[in-house]
């Protein structure tokens, strides 16, 4: 059975769908998805920033909606990986962590682009925690 992982960010439009089609590429091995700690996304498309970069790296990604984590992943995912201490909080706050699952991509926080505009600096701390997987 292959292993499943979520990736989670603030919205899921930019470093949570980026680490999704990454993990996509890199870990095919691997069956993950991408979700947000928050609702103001939800629906929408991948961030055209996002896209961008992606294509630049040669990424290969599909349409993205958008969804906000629900309790329910716990017990779907096998491991669930936060952007960042502020998705940590959130994620904390609408989940308990029995098993210990839930754990930041990197030791340190992955900047959120949409107010860096630091995409290819992203994607690289992303492409390296994923390879660490």
């Amino acid at each position: 059975m292959k292993r499943r992982v979520l990736f989670v960010c603030h919205g899921n439009i930019c470093r949570s769908a980026m680490a999704e089609y990454i993990c996509k590429k890199l870990r095919p091995e691997i069956c993950c998805e991408s979700a947000a700690v928050s609702y103001e996304e939800e629906g929408n498309d991948m961030y055209p920033k996002a896209r961008r970069c992606l294509e630049r790296h040669d990424v290969p990604y599909g349409r993205h909606r958008a969804r906000r984590i629900q309790k329910k992943d716990y017990d779907r995912f096998d491991e669930i990986y936060v952007m960042d201490g502020y998705n940590m909080s959130n994620i904390l706050r609408i989940m308990d962590d029995p098993e210990d699952k839930i754990r930041k991509l990197r030791p340190y926080d992955i900047e959120d682009p949409w107010y860096t505009d630091n995409f290819d600096k992203v994607f690289e701390q992303i492409e390296e925690g994923i390879k660490k997987l």
